[in-house]
């Protein structure tokens, strides 16, 4: 399990840019107490969803 500072990092944003997308719903967490955990596998979840994305971007 990663911590948000983790994720951040993996993914190469800020921290509130991960607690954003939390909140939105697109990447899913654990609460562990007062901590907020991600699963490796939703992290892979997310960036396989995001390359999806990717490839549905209109061509010029």
């Amino acid at each position: 399990m990663l911590t948000v500072e983790e994720a951040a990092k993996l993914l190469r944003v800020g921290r509130t840019t991960v607690y954003d997308l939390i909140r939105n719903g697109r990447l899913a967490s654990v609460r562990m107490g007062r901590l907020r955990r991600i699963r490796h596998a939703d992290l892979a979840d997310y960036l396989s969803d995001l390359a999806g994305r990717a490839g549905e971007l209109p061509r010029p």
